[in-house]
């Protein structure tokens, strides 16, 4: 139990729910459709804890958990990652616009490299549908 209050099984619900709607229930399907015994408590770790503890907290609203999530992982070169946050970013309500800016801030706080490498990843993101679920 949580100090607020909530249970292992609430932090986990909520989390799934933010996790489907920040990521897409398309994404959120396949991931939990391949939940093996090597997997099930790492998937259970990042729904409880990164999307029902993090993700759900009042401090920051979905478009800034999105620019600071991207920016870590620009920081730390985590390109496939990456994809898949900038679909979310849109879905949190970034714009191209937007998420481009945060690729340019990057390039003088993380390295001109690491943002030539995230400013490829947006490419292909974007030449992509936009992201419907």
């Amino acid at each position: 139990m949580r100090d607020d209050g909530r249970s292992n099984q609430q932090s986990y619900d909520e989390g799934m729910g933010v996790r489907r709607e920040v990521l897409g229930a398309t994404h959120v399907d396949r991931a939990t459709a391949s939940i093996d015994e090597t997997t099930a408590d790492y998937q259970d770790l990042i729904t409880r804890y990164a999307w029902g503890e993090i993700w759900t907290r009042p401090g920051l609203d979905r478009r800034l958990r999105s620019v600071a999530t991207i920016t870590a992982l620009i920081a730390h070169g985590h390109y496939d990652e990456l994809a898949m946050h900038l679909r979310a970013a849109q879905r949190n309500g970034l714009s191209r616009a937007e998420i481009s800016e945060v690729l340019l801030q990057s390039a003088i706080y993380c390295g001109v490299p690491a943002a030539n490498s995230a400013f490829k990843v947006a490419q292909a993101v974007f030449a992509e549908a936009p992201p419907t679920d």
